[in-house]
Parts: C-alpha cells; sequence; structure tokens
C-alpha cells in the first residue's frame, strides 16, 4: 500500500508526471557528434539523432540490453547517465535519469539544428 509521503514524492518526480504521458518529452531531431559509453564498456564515437528532455537516440552498431546503464558525452557537457530503454538496426534509445534542463536543451539545439551556421568550439 502505498503512503502519502511516497504519493507526494512520486507527483513531484519530473519523471513520475511526465511518465503519465504517452511520450515524456517531445523530441527533436538533430545531429550532435557524441561519445556513448555502456556500462562496463568502453567509450565509443556516436551521433546523437533526436534528442529531449527526457532521452536520446544514437548510433550504436553493437546491440545493446535493455536496462544497461550508459553515460552520454555532449560536446561542452559532463556525461550524462542514462538507461538503455531499446535497441533496434544499429539506433539505441535512452532515457537520461536526470532530465536536462530546458535551458541546456535550448541551448544545445541552438548551437546544432542543421540551419544553425555558428559552432563554437566546445
Amino acid at each position: 500500500m502505498q503512503t502519502m509521503s511516497d504519493y507526494l514524492i512520486q507527483t513531484r518526480d519530473p519523471y513520475f508526471t511526465a511518465a503519465q504521458e504517452d511520450r515524456c518529452a517531445p523530441r527533436t531531431r538533430i545531429s550532435i557528434p557524441a561519445t556513448l559509453r555502456m556500462s562496463g564498456g568502453r567509450g565509443f564515437q556516436s551521433v546523437v539523432h533526436d534528442l529531449s528532455l527526457s532521452g536520446f537516440c544514437a548510433a550504436a552498431v553493437n546491440r545493446i540490453t535493455p536496462g544497461t546503464v550508459c553515460w552520454l558525452t555532449l560536446p561542452g557537457l559532463e556525461s550524462l547517465q542514462g538507461e538503455v530503454i531499446w535497441w533496434d538496426n544499429s539506433l539505441v534509445g535512452c532515457a537520461f535519469n536526470q532530465m536536462l534542463s530546458p535551458i541546456v536543451l535550448d541551448n544545445l539545439l541552438m548551437r546544432w539544428r542543421p540551419e544553425t551556421a555558428y559552432r563554437p568550439l566546445a
């Protein structure tokens, strides 16, 4: 049985709230060079193909089991921890452990959208 304090904690958790919808957050198609590392493995170069506050889709040639912990490193940011949700045809979909700040997401999208000509070094 769920206590009132458990309920209050869950309702303040952004993932709990977002999980009540079909999609946690709108995803934006993008192309960002990144490093992806699975728990217990070496990092490899990848490309993030879509990004949202709650997760991402990136290139991953080798099959990755759902539930695997991973770390995504984007230019200019520290590694972001996530969990593999799915793998299909050399693409991996992951959910962040902590949602991205909307400001960080907006900055990444502004910097890496195809129509953006200016991409300062990280």
